[in-house]
C-alpha cells in the first residue's frame, strides 16, 4: 500500500493530472452491492461508509437517501442521493449512466441503515440526467430523480438548497459534512453495529483541486481537502450521488453532489470532487 501511495503521489506531482475513477458501476457499484448484501445476510449490518469519519445514527442526515440500482444488464449497484422534496431527489448522473453501464431503475431507501431491507423503499425509473453530463470527465454530474410522494418524519426530511448570499459563495475554507453508503477504507469490510458514517471536510479552491486533477476541474466542480491533520478524509466507493452540506441559519444546505475521487483509492489523501450545487440551481429549480 505504501508503494502504491508513493506512485500515486509522484504521478500527481509529475503530471498534475491525477486520473479519476470512471465507469462507476463495474468498478465500484456492483462489487459494493454484492459485498453489502452478503454482509447484511451474515451480520447485523447497520451502515454506511466514508473515509476518516465517524458513525452517525439514522436520522442524523434525514435527507440522505440510499439507492439500490438495477442495471439493464440485470446486475445490482448502489449509490446515494439527497431528498429535495416529497417527490424529488438529487444524485450523480453517473449513478444512472456511467459511460458503459445503464441503470434500469432505482429503489430509493429512506430512513434506514440497511440498504437491502428496512425503511421506506420506493422504486422508480424516472431519472433525468443533465443534458451536458460527460461520463468521460464527470462534468455536469447531476441527475434528478422523481418518485411517488414520501411523507416526512423525524428520520426523513428534505435538505435545503442554497439561496441568498450562499448562491454567490465558492465556500472555499468552509467546513461541510458528507454522508454516504460507501466504504470506510480502500480495504474495508463491513462490521457489526456499523451505523451511517459522516465526516467533516474543508472546501478548497478549484485552483488547489486542479493541481491534482487538472482539466477535470471546471467552474461547476467543488472540491474538499483530502487530509485533516495526519489522516486522510473524504468520500469513497459507494458514496457517489450523496450529499455534501453546510450549516447555515440553523439549516443544512446542500452544496455538493458526490462525484469523483482518485483512481489510486480513497486513502491517498487526494481531494474529493463534487458537482457544485450553486452552478446547477436553475436546472434544479426547473425540475422540482
Amino acid at each position: 500500500m505504501k508503494y502504491l501511495l508513493m506512485l500515486c503521489a509522484l504521478a500527481a506531482l509529475a503530471l498534475a493530472e491525477e486520473p479519476i475513477l470512471l465507469h462507476y458501476h463495474e468498478n465500484v457499484g456492483i462489487p459494493e452491492a454484492a459485498r453489502i448484501r452478503q454482509a447484511e445476510l451474515a451480520a447485523d449490518f447497520d451502515g454506511s461508509r466514508i473515509i476518516g469519519g465517524a458513525a452517525a445514527a439514522v436520522g442524523t442526515y434525514p435527507f440522505l437517501v440510499g439507492l439500490v440500482i438495477t442495471l439493464s444488464s440485470g446486475g445490482t449497484s448502489v449509490c446515494g442521493s439527497s431528498m429535495l422534496s416529497n417527490t424529488r431527489a438529487l444524485t450523480a448522473a453517473h449513478c444512472w449512466w456511467d459511460g458503459r453501464n445503464q441503470a434500469r431503475s432505482f429503489t430509493l431507501v429512506f430512513g434506514s441503515a440497511r440498504l437491502f431491507s428496512g425503511g421506506t423503499r420506493v422504486p422508480t425509473s424516472s431519472v433525468q440526467m443533465h443534458s451536458s453530463y460527460n461520463p468521460n470527465t464527470l462534468n455536469n454530474d447531476v441527475a434528478m430523480i422523481s418518485f411517488n410522494s414520501v411523507p416526512y418524519s423525524n428520520v426523513v426530511r428534505a435538505v435545503a438548497l442554497p439561496s441568498g448570499a450562499l448562491l454567490g459563495s465558492n465556500f472555499a475554507g468552509s467546513w461541510a459534512q458528507a454522508a454516504g453508503y460507501g466504504k470506510t477504507s480502500d480495504a474495508a469490510g463491513i462490521s457489526q453495529n456499523q451505523f451511517q458514517s459522516h465526516v467533516s471536510l474543508q472546501v478548497i479552491t478549484n485552483a488547489a483541486c486542479a493541481q491534482f486533477f487538472g482539466g477535470i476541474v471546471v467552474p461547476s466542480t467543488l472540491c474538499t481537502s483530502g487530509a485533516s491533520g495526519s489522516r486522510p478524509v473524504g468520500t469513497c466507493s459507494g458514496d457517489s450521488g450523496g450529499p455534501l452540506a453546510v450549516s447555515s441559519a440553523g439549516a443544512r444546505v446542500l452544496i455538493g453532489v458526490t462525484s469523483f475521487g482518485s483512481s489510486c483509492g480513497c486513502q491517498v489523501g487526494f481531494p474529493s470532487g463534487f458537482a457544485r450545487v450553486t452552478s446547477f440551481m436553475p436546472w434544479i429549480q426547473a425540475r422540482l
